[in-house]
């Protein structure tokens, strides 16, 4: 149990810092160290496909996208345009939507005693596989499919033209 409330602070900490620190680079490796405390809990949560899933594609992929993205722009703060009150609006609405699902966490987390109970095979890949190729088949392949649309897509949008002279 100490190992969880370590790696919750740590989580929370990194969080908070890639919140408030003023240089996006390092607001973006605060957030890859954000997802890999999370990878940890899914460990400690006994999901292991989970784990690997957010270390390989978040961490790995779309998390180091974004810092060379952010390092290959050379954000300025002359460069950055003023916030309009429809954005501070949107981003109140959205952390009151965050409060009333931390809230609601603490809520089913003291009736469980924040333990998992039941099927300790909860986050196992042949449980996945089972559950996502009987129950959920069908959304599962046109998901695949609006993903294939999407993909071809942007290839036909980045394609140039090729112009005769």
């Amino acid at each position: 149990m100490t190992i969880f409330y370590f790696v919750a602070f740590l989580s929370i900490f990194f969080a908070l810092m890639t919140i408030f620190t003023k240089n996006p680079v390092h607001s973006v490796l605060y957030l890859v160290i954000t997802f890999f405390t999370f990878t940890i809990h899914y460990i400690l949560l006994n999901a292991q496909f989970l784990a690997v899933v957010n270390f390989i594609v978040y961490m790995g992929a779309i998390m180091v996208l974004f810092l060379f993205v952010l390092m290959l722009l050379n954000l300025n703060k002359d460069t950055e345009p003023m916030k309009s009150n429809l954005v501070k609006i949107m981003g109140t609405i959205a952390g009151m939507c965050l409060i009333a699902t931390v809230l609601g966490a603490l809520k089913v987390i003291e009736t469980n005693n924040g333990f998992v109970t039941g099927n300790t095979d909860f986050g196992l890949v042949k449980n996945l596989g089972k559950i996502l190729f009987d129950e959920f088949l069908l959304p599962f392949e046109l998901s695949s499919i609006l993903l294939l649309t999407a993909m071809v897509g942007a290839i036909l949008l980045a394609k140039k033209d090729k112009k005769e002279a």
